[in-house]
């Protein structure tokens, strides 16, 4: 079924025509009488038949009783083709307001052509996409910018804005919903799909809209058109922080080397040498925002600011990937054998079943043979993770996902070590992906976006699902980067970082140069910090 968020009225362009065609015949009509009348009453007169003598009134009162009568029904036709057309114009604007008012598509009119127009299917589908790509970027730099202020503003002059974001997140959220279930083929319908991909653009349109509604008075709450010293200065404390702790990821990264196999340590392979790609780049801009600042040049100075600030979230977002790795591969480490436990338990349930089944009879709508050959299938995986287990360093959690895996298809209990363990593998991997899509967004595309959003609202609900989904996200997301690749550097003479930016959203796409940087705000108001940063 269509969400009804998504509906629209059909086009009756017939009906429209149809009834412009009564409106002039009807028109015509009024204007022949108008002109006849006066020779009908005039004929009509001539031919009365002559009064008797004794009753006919005098000449005097038989010219004035002909005089009203002319002049009465003069009146009377402009009276009625003033009225009629009075109540046609009434009707027409009363259709037109109703269409107005009926239309569900979220953000003004439906962008989406007719289905006999000549636009076709896959210039709409063209559109969702990049207008998904673009909702994204515009909701997750509003968020970071956000994020930015809080260190200098109090929050309840926050909270507008906060509650912005949020409701920009909703659209986006419900754009990647239908987005996810277009690309599983619903509906199967074009009309229908053609109606889908429109509450996408409109979704993603709204989601802008209120973004940019907000961007004047963000501004002037955090006023750097007016003074960057505090925002300057907490930028530079948090640029020290997150350089320390980048420092400790690489520590970090070195021992889980030689603890795990070289899998446990592929998601975050090369993150410590990202973050201090965006620290080069932070120092530039840095030192340019506090050159602007004391010449007196506030809106350069904050250009470079909002530039330092975000290349400084992504420096960040780095090292957490690789500290909350560490973490969630101990955790993985201490709940292996555990699991192993609960599988054992599930698997040997699941032969009793099949034991008391009478003739075949099938188990929970899956056949006793299908499910003893689940069971064959639990019992090698299980060996196979033991083997790993004892034979030098592995990956704590591809064995939890491998053991989950194999016993979902026999297990009636969604509850216990196994589910905790199926939760933890969904949401590193999920974590694991999303950071790698915040990075790299200026080169990934709606496809990964979607699997992405999908695997997050499926983390509670099936972590098992949410995981799969998540894996291909990540994968599609380095496909888009290999396909893209690095921007060159070396566009000026401090250009260090600048690839990495680029290839980041930090700074949005420029031509020849970089772009300004993103910021709070929807399309049309992000690239307001529009001066040059070389």
């Amino acid at each position: 079924m269509t969400p009804s968020s998504i509906r629209r009225r059909p086009r009756r362009a017939p009906t429209h025509i149809s009834v412009r065609v009564a409106h002039t015949l009807l028109g015509g009509v009024i204007a022949v009488l108008w002109l006849v009348w006066p020779g009908l009453t005039a004929s009509s007169s001539s031919d009365r038949p002559a009064a008797l003598p004794s009753t006919a009134p005098t000449p005097g009162a038989a010219a004035q009783e002909e005089g009203e009568e002319t002049s009465t029904a003069d009146l009377v036709l402009p009276l009625v083709a003033l009225g009629t057309a009075a109540v046609l114009a009434a009707y027409t604007h009363v259709r037109r307001t109703r269409r107005a008012r009926t239309r569900t598509t979220p953000g003004g009119p439906a962008s989406a052509p007719d289905p006999g127009s000549a636009h076709s299917l896959d210039r709409l589908d063209e559109q969702a996409r990049a207008l998904l790509v673009e909702a994204d970027d515009c909701v997750r730099a509003s968020g970071e910018e956000l994020a930015a202020a809080g260190a200098t503003s109090a929050p309840q002059k926050l909270e507008h804005f906060a509650l912005a974001v949020r409701e920009a997140q909703w659209e986006l959220s419900a754009a990647f919903a239908i987005r996810q279930r277009y690309d599983d083929g619903v509906p199967a319908e074009t009309s229908a799909r053609r109606q889908a991909l429109a509450g996408i653009v409109g979704r993603c349109t709204e989601a802008g809209r209120r973004l940019d509604a907000e961007a004047p008075a963000f501004d002037a709450v955090r006023g750097l058109d007016r003074d960057v010293g505090a925002a300057l200065e907490a930028a530079e404390t948090r640029f020290r922080e997150v350089a320390a702790r980048t420092s400790t990821a690489g520590a970090t990264l070195a021992a889980l080397g030689g603890r795990y196999a070289a899998t446990a340590c592929a998601p975050v392979v090369g993150h410590v040498e990202q973050a201090k790609d965006r620290l080069v780049f932070t120092t530039f801009h840095l030192n340019q925002a506090r050159q602007a600042a004391d010449l007196a040049d506030p809106r350069r100075a904050a250009a470079h600011l909002r530039a330092a600030e975000a290349a400084t979230d992504q420096s960040a977002t780095f090292g957490a990937a690789v500290e909350r790795l560490a973490g969630e591969l101990s955790t993985a480490e201490r709940l292996t054998g555990a699991a192993l436990t609960g599988a054992e338990v599930e698997i040997a349930g699941a032969r009793e079943r099949v034991a008391k089944a009478a003739g075949g009879e099938a188990l929970a709508g899956i056949p006793a043979g299908e499910l003893t050959s689940r069971l064959m299938h639990a019992d090698a995986v299980l060996a196979a993770v033991r083997e790993t287990l004892t034979g030098g360093p592995y990956d704590p959690l591809d064995a939890l996902r491998r053991v989950v895996r194999a016993v979902a298809p026999v297990s009636v209990e969604r509850a216990g070590v196994l589910a905790v363990a199926g939760e933890l593998v969904a949401r590193s991997t999920t974590a694991g992906a999303a950071d790698f899509v915040a990075t790299h967004r200026g080169a990934v595309g709606a496809e990964a976006r979607t699997r992405l959003a999908t695997a997050r609202r499926l983390l509670t609900e099936d972590p098992l699902a949410a995981d799969a989904l998540a894996r291909t996200a990540l994968h599609l997301a380095e496909q888009d980067v290999r396909v893209h690749g690095t921007p060159a550097s070396g566009t000026s003479p401090h250009a260090d970082g600048v690839g990495g930016a680029l290839l980041g959203g930090v700074l949005l796409g420029g031509d020849p140069a970089p772009g300004p940087p993103a910021g709070f705000g929807g399309p049309g108001s992000r690239a307001r910090r529009n001066f040059p940063l070389s």
